[in-house]
């Protein structure tokens, strides 16, 4: 079978994890690299033996042997990356958030559709296979009827007023910076996990350090480099260090969730607790194999990851025995060998996030924005479809 050629945009910490978890999927090849920096796009293709290394990605999109792209850049690019490539009627994999408005994600949502080719957000958090399994137990009616969803996405990589990263600029990142990053993962994964829709929230955002110090060169994800006061430039932020949201879900559902990218200690800590007037499930992505389950009557159990113990509908996504730990990177293969299988089976129905969905998170941290600045609740409009 000929295999699929796929494009990577982006050289960055993001560009890599797609890069090798492409080379995991079968019938896919990495067949080009597209990054503004020469040289760090051309050390990447040369690690992994990329035929085609370009500086501008639209000299990528007018090759017809390309069929998918992957989007691996900063938010603000996503946008019309994502809408040049559907033009060129290419397949589309963009990284979260969709983009930086929900008018350029409505656009987007539009131009796929009209395009009729398969598109995806990286909410690859879905994919961890006990987050798998405690979707099948609401889907079971396991839990019973949901009363609370409560958690946290955590983590200190932007604890410092030294730590800085293009997410800290609005510009590149957008208006939101952690809600839009790492809560929009826990929101897609409550409503994912629970088939519940938010409705209506409340939220409170706060931006600690209302300066940083930015290095005068380019600073990875996550590389907490130490730099003496020669290396920056004090920079005024205006994105949110933390945000704590109260939300309401379907008819009785209440919930509550922080996220907060000033944590000490918590390196990337998304926790979600489900409760339920049956049970309780509760999973940390610190702990990816484990998942609590609680009672009110008998002993609370902890189940560790084991393909034939999950749910029959929540197996595929381990490919591993019991006692192999599944982690990060394999959430990606996961994500990427459905996106792939899409696309050679036009009728399939997708089995993973959309573009809607990444509306959908666009309008949940819209609704959010909108709160912290009116200080009160606002309503979520109802999903379109997907998840």
């Amino acid at each position: 079978m000929k295999p699929i050629r796929t494009a990577i945009f982006g050289t960055g910490f993001m560009g890599r994890v797609h890069l090798e978890a492409v080379r995991r999927v079968e019938s896919v090849e990495a067949a080009a690299i597209a990054g503004r920096n020469v040289e760090a796009a051309r050390r990447l293709g040369e690690g992994f033996s990329i035929p085609t290394i370009a500086t501008d990605y639209r000299d990528v999109l007018r090759d017809p042997a390309i069929d998918a792209v992957h989007i691996c850049t900063p938010n603000a690019q996503h946008f019309p990356m994502a809408k040049a490539a559907l033009q060129a009627g290419k397949h589309v994999l963009c990284e979260k958030p969709l983009a930086t408005t929900v008018e350029e994600g409505e656009e987007l949502v539009s131009l796929a559709v009209r395009q009729g080719v398969r598109n995806c957000v990286c909410h690859n958090l879905r994919y961890y296979p006990m987050v798998q399994q405690m979707r099948r137990l609401c889907e079971g009616g396991d839990l019973g009827e949901i009363l609370v969803v409560q958690g946290t996405y955590s983590q200190d990589w932007l604890l410092y007023d030294t730590d800085w990263n293009w997410r800290v600029d609005a510009k590149a990142g957008g208006p939101s910076r952690c809600m839009a990053d790492i809560g929009s993962h826990w929101f897609d994964m409550a409503e994912h996990v629970t088939g519940l829709r938010v409705n209506s929230l409340c939220a409170d955002l706060q931006t600690f350090h209302s300066t940083r110090k930015q290095p005068k060169h380019g600073v990875e994800t996550f590389a907490n480099k130490p730099f003496g006061p020669e290396d920056y430039i004090e920079t005024a932020v205006d994105t949110e260090d933390f945000g704590a949201v109260l939300f309401r879900m379907g008819t009785h559902t209440r919930g509550c969730v922080t996220a907060s990218q000033v944590s000490a200690g918590r390196k990337n800590r998304l926790s979600i607790e489900i409760y339920g007037t049956r049970s309780s499930v509760a999973w940390d992505q610190e702990r990816p194999d484990e998942l609590w389950v609680g009672h009110r009557d008998t002993g609370n159990q902890i189940f560790v990851k084991d393909p034939s113990l999950l749910k029959p509908a929540a197996r595929s996504y381990a490919d591993l025995p019991g006692g192999h730990s599944e982690g990060y990177d394999d959430t990606f293969k996961q994500v990427f060998r459905r996106f792939y299988a899409s696309i050679g089976a036009p009728d399939k129905a997708p089995e993973y996030p959309q573009f809607v969905d990444g509306l959908r998170q666009l309008a949940i941290v819209n609704a959010a924005l909108q709160s912290h600045r009116t200080r009160g609740w606002v309503d979520v409009p109802a999903p379109e479809s997907g998840h």
